[in-house]
């Protein structure tokens, strides 16, 4: 009775807890007057304080490490499952950004350029933190942890690529719909090597290296680009 209760309690976190904190992030004109680097340091604080129960979660309902997608994955798979996701990314991002430039696409939300680090101190705290954070705890968080619950209990991977994908999505509203469909999108690709191979591995190096890619040089270069416009 009580684990199953824990259980549910970390589902409705990740489900509507999340979601509304991003929400609440969005909304708060604190945010708006904090250094960059606290920006930096609150997010991957917070992502770790979400992930540490879902251990204990995650033991509660009998899920093991291999369940999890914390087994072994060949260097060959590894590699070519990596390098996939980073390049179906960085032509729908690509894209994104040709549609967004022709007024096709919603522009980036006031929240999202105010993480672009704009210093090399900036951008090496946001690659120190914020991209392994991501990468690490949002990985095991979505497609190790709620995938891999929600096709047990609905007994479809189809079922639990699309509403793991949606709820990682909606973590993601404080970049507004048009970057929650972005994330969902996302999401839904990082999803399928981990249904195809049975680990996160690939998607955990994918996540870092797409992340670190828009902290490091895509968004400065987004700034740089607007400033001279």
């Amino acid at each position: 009775m009580i684990p199953r209760a824990a259980e549910t309690l970390y589902l409705v976190l990740l489900v509507a807890g999340v979601p509304l904190m991003s929400w609440l992030t969005m909304r708060d004109p604190m945010v708006r007057n904090l250094p960059r680097r606290s920006l930096y340091a609150s997010a991957a604080l917070s992502e770790w304080i979400i992930a540490v129960p879902g251990l204990g979660a995650a033991k509660l309902a009998g899920l093991g490490a291999r369940d999890l997608g914390l087994g072994g994955v060949s260097l060959p798979a590894f590699a070519w499952w990596t390098l996939g996701l980073v390049a179906i990314s960085a032509a729908a991002l690509g894209l994104l950004l040709q549609l967004e430039q022709r007024g096709l696409w919603p522009d980036e939300p006031e929240l999202v350029y105010l993480l672009i680090p704009r210093t090399a101190g900036e951008k090496a705290w946001a690659l120190a933190m914020v991209a392994p954070t991501a990468a690490l705890v949002e990985e095991f968080l979505y497609r190790g942890y709620l995938l891999t619950i929600v096709t047990r209990t609905l007994h479809s991977a189809a079922w639990g690529l699309g509403l793991s994908s949606v709820v990682f999505g909606l973590a993601h509203l404080y970049q507004r719909p048009s970057g929650v469909v972005r994330a969902a999108a996302l999401g839904a690709l990082l999803a399928w090597p981990v249904l195809r191979t049975g680990s996160l591995y690939p998607s955990m190096a994918a996540h870092f290296l797409i992340d670190a890619a828009a902290l490091g040089w895509l968004g400065p270069r987004m700034l740089r680009l607007g400033a001279s416009s």
